[in-house]
């Protein structure tokens, strides 16, 4: 759960230093920023996706066909079952309450709590970060999404005012729960051989929220998220 405590601290850092300061970051500052949390998450992805395949070469080849197909039954289902249209519509709805508050005012307590809770917790990072936070103590991508967090928190709390601080409490909730969940089946992943397959598929994702952050590529994250389950099913079956 260490990357949920500091990702909830650099969007509470962000959110605290919106309520002090009377400027924001200029274009240029923001620009910069984003290019590195891009690289970063990028740096990310790959490493967790190399450190989790090994062997020859031949070993490395069956590891990354079991990825690929992974992925693609994983945006079958996601497709199926609409994922990446429902975290759209959260988002648009998000957007919407931002478009409400006039300039110079702040929103409503209500409004605040819930818009900037929502776009803490349903972004694809915030689950894959949070599931191999619990499953490997891998805590980085979390701590990248801190820095993102922060950015947006001082965003946040310049439109809504102090309930943006509060926001900080349903991120600790959700993405502490799935940490808090993963460990015993990390363990039984680790066991039966199969957590390398879901580390590599996690990697991948990982660096298509990267292509995302950089604006290279539209990619539909959210639905490939099942490929996380399919990794050690193919894995288990191959064998």
């Amino acid at each position: 759960m260490v990357g949920t405590i500091i990702n909830a601290l650099g969007a509470l850092l962000g959110a605290i230093l919106g309520l002090v300061l009377k400027r924001q970051p200029d274009a240029a500052v923001q620009a910069a920023v984003k290019g590195l949390i891009g690289i970063l998450l990028v740096w990310v992805g790959l490493a967790m996706t190399w450190v989790n395949l090994g062997g020859g070469l031949g070993s490395v080849v069956k590891q990354m066909t079991i990825v690929v197909l992974a992925l693609t039954l994983g945006r079958i289902v996601g497709r199926l079952l609409h994922i990446q249209k429902g975290m759209n519509r959260l988002g648009q709805f998000a957007r919407g309450q931002f478009a409400k508050v006039e300039p110079g005012q702040r929103g409503r307590f209500g409004d605040g709590f819930v818009t900037c809770a929502v776009l803490y917790c349903v972004t694809p990072l915030s689950f894959l970060g949070a599931i191999f936070d619990g499953l490997s103590g891998s805590w980085h991508a979390l701590g990248v999404k801190a820095v993102l967090d922060g950015f947006a928190g001082f965003s946040f709390s310049r439109v809504f005012g102090w309930p943006s601080l509060l926001a900080v409490l349903p991120l600790v909730a959700a993405q502490g729960t799935i940490s808090l969940a993963m460990p015993p089946l990390g363990e039984w992943l680790r066991l039966h051989g199969l957590l390398e397959s879901v580390g590599a598929t996690g990697g991948l994702l990982i660096f298509c929220v990267a292509m995302l952050v950089l604006d290279l590529r539209k990619v539909e994250v959210s639905d490939y998220l099942p490929a996380l389950a399919f990794a050690p099913l193919i894995t288990w079956y191959w064998r």
